[in-house]
């Protein structure tokens, strides 16, 4: 937890209370949160155990139940496969690179549409384009050398 990180605390009866405005909150308010990327930690208020995983967690399987899920059934077999395989750490750091770089090629696509009003929009969407082919390349790349314990098809080429 970073020292400017928000402090939820969950009570027995269910009920969230956020320490930096002093009142009550929903999951939503949660969500809400976590959307406009503040920290925030959620604590068992009897513990003191951190048990922001868990929250995070009911806030994905409620919004999974509504009309447009993220994940899915194919994707969510999937994920629980990897669980207890040997890859499970690989397909982690996967997903997390993964999501980060999507983050990342949204914000660059913003500037880049941006720039695009006071420039050529086909060179700037080449050179985006180009970019995130390379990055996606890199990620892959990473991932499969974890999945096969450090060989990948980059690393025998760079061997011959």
């Amino acid at each position: 937890m970073s020292p400017k990180s928000r402090v939820i605390k969950k009570y027995p009866n269910r009920r969230l209370y956020d320490t930096e405005q002093s009142r009550y909150i929903t999951l939503s308010d949660l969500q809400k949160l976590a959307e406009a990327g503040e920290e925030f930690e959620v604590k068992d208020a009897t513990s003191g155990e951190d048990i922001t995983r868990a929250i995070l967690l009911q806030i994905i399987a409620e919004r999974e139940n509504g009309g447009n899920p993220v994940f899915t059934t194919e994707i969510l077999t999937q994920i629980i496969r990897f669980y207890g395989a040997s890859t499970q750490g690989a397909l982690t750091s996967y997903l997390e690179q993964s999501l980060n770089l999507f983050e990342q090629q949204q914000k660059n696509f913003q500037e880049q549409v941006r720039g695009a009003m006071q420039n050529n929009p086909m060179n700037a969407m080449s050179e985006l384009t180009q970019r995130n082919l390379e990055i996606w390349q890199d990620i892959q790349d990473q991932f499969f050398q974890a999945a096969t314990g450090g060989s990948s098809k980059k690393n025998k080429d760079d061997t011959e």
